[in-house]
């Protein structure tokens, strides 16, 4: 990446001055440099910039405005410093408030999707301050650089086949195992929502099962919707609809990031990775509305909208995981619009029945500056997804609490497992801010990594 996380200040390095909103007076700037900000307007606004001449011409430093904390994502304001900055070496004059927070954003802004030709920032260096665990800011950028390249890779480059290659690449880095069910074996081997979904596109839908860690630790289980592409299928969506959707492999994406880390770290977990990996496409066998499908929990779906394939696929890697029982079981998803008008794109929604789990949650993602917001499993609504015919519909007739009915239907899938959350992620920054540009974001799994460094440490 262009930015340098370094131990040490290097002689020559430039400063770098933090400033809160309407924060000048009290930042101890000399006075030609506060005279300077007032002249240009520098106000403290969250991630703007201002660069201090010296008195021979050159550069002197920097400011940095870090607003008053409101803006939800904190100390990640520095990440505009990996854009704004010329190259050379720069430090902070004084240690951040949230210094590791702080570190990360610096990393985090530093990224650039350069696959198809974009050329990255200029290359400098930034010296991190004392007592910042830099092992651990390198592993959690780089398991958010890995979601942010898949999300952002198109599908004529990530379709099911190269994402189980991503899969499996991270899998050689980590030593772990892979195995796959694909095409009709996925009939055989009972995941016949998995199949169903999938089976219109011309790469065969298949279920990726990863395995890191020793089998006496405790189970955790990730789960990601790895719909690499969805046209909605029959119930096909306007163009306007499609013109993001390679990013509905999201929820794969951000999970496969949350193991980079968790194997980085070497946690002493037994981890699980369950990838259902489908193109939502459209064909002479593609599933219709009205169906009814099989799910592996023996359940009946009834098809009331083949643009809601999303939960149909995770419910069958769901089911497999429950089996198992683990301690801790979480999927993650881009799994509904109705999140989006309900919370925006920042404020990704979870779900769980269990207090305690919810409680970590909420408490992760303040400290980790990575925005999530608990919302109700609302039981009364479960009634919604009744089907005269099955045992269920997949979407409900009046398309209420689209977000909570869809985490109602997941539910039904997890009986066994007492820890279980899910997360209805978006996958996007809509537009750049100061730790990540316009495009695949993770959302979510700093928070996460967090939780389970925290639980399964030693």
């Amino acid at each position: 990446m262009p930015l340098e996380l370094i131990e040490k200040k290097p002689r020559g390095s430039l400063p770098v001055h933090l400033v809160g909103k309407n924060g000048l007076e009290a930042a101890g700037l000399e006075p030609s440099a506060l005279a300077w900000a007032k002249a240009n307007g520098f106000s403290g606004e969250a991630g703007k910039v201002l660069m201090l001449p010296g008195e021979d011409g050159k550069l002197a430093g920097a400011l940095l405005g870090m607003g008053n904390g409101d803006n939800g994502f904190g100390a990640l304001a520095t990440g505009t410093l990996a854009r704004s900055l010329p190259e050379g070496d720069w430090h902070f004059v004084a240690t951040p408030a949230s210094a590791e927070i702080a570190t990360l954003g610096l990393a985090l802004g530093g990224y650039a999707f350069t696959r198809y030709g974009k050329k990255p920032g200029q290359a400098l260096r930034f010296a991190a301050p004392a007592g910042v665990d830099l092992g651990r800011v390198r592993r959690i950028a780089e398991g958010v650089f890995l979601a942010r390249d898949l999300i952002n890779t198109p599908t004529n480059d990530l379709g099911p086949e190269a994402l189980e290659e991503a899969v499996r690449k991270l899998a050689r880095t980590h030593k772990a195992t892979v195995s796959v069910v694909k095409g009709d074996a996925l009939l055989a081997g009972n995941f016949p929502m998995i199949h169903a979904v999938g089976r219109a596109s011309a790469e065969a839908p298949r279920l990726i099962d990863l395995g890191w860690g020793p089998k006496s630790a405790p189970r955790v289980t990730l789960v990601g919707k790895g719909v690499c592409f969805d046209t909605g299928g029959l119930d096909i969506k306007p163009a306007s609809g499609m013109l993001l959707m390679k990013k509905d492999m999201g929820g794969a994406a951000n999970v496969l990031g949350l193991a980079a880390m968790i194997m980085a770290s070497g946690l002493k977990v037994r981890l699980r990775v369950l990838i259902p990996a489908v193109e939502n496409a459209i064909s002479g066998n593609a599933f219709r509305p009205g169906d009814v499908l099989q799910s592996r929990k023996g359940l009946t779906v009834e098809i009331g909208n083949t643009d809601a394939e999303g939960r149909l696929i995770l419910a069958d890697a769901l089911a497999l995981a429950d089996e198992e029982e683990p301690q801790l079981l979480v999927d993650m998803a881009t799994l509904t619009g109705a999140a989006r008008v309900a919370l925006g794109p920042d404020l990704p929604p979870f779900y769980t029945s269990d207090e305690a789990l919810a409680a970590e949650i909420t408490k992760a993602a303040q400290t980790a500056a990575d925005p999530l917001w608990r919302q109700p499993l609302w039981k009364p609504y479960d009634a919604k997804l009744s089907s005269k015919v099955a045992d269920m519909n997949n979407v409900t007739s009046d398309g209420f609490a689209g977000s909570i009915t869809a985490a109602l239907f997941l539910k039904r899938f997890v009986e066994k497992t007492e820890s279980w959350a899910h997360f209805d992620i978006f996958g996007w920054s809509p537009a750049d801010r100061p730790h990540c540009p316009t495009g695949g974001e993770a959302q979510g799994i700093r928070a996460l990594e967090q939780l389970i460094s925290r639980r399964y440490a030693g």
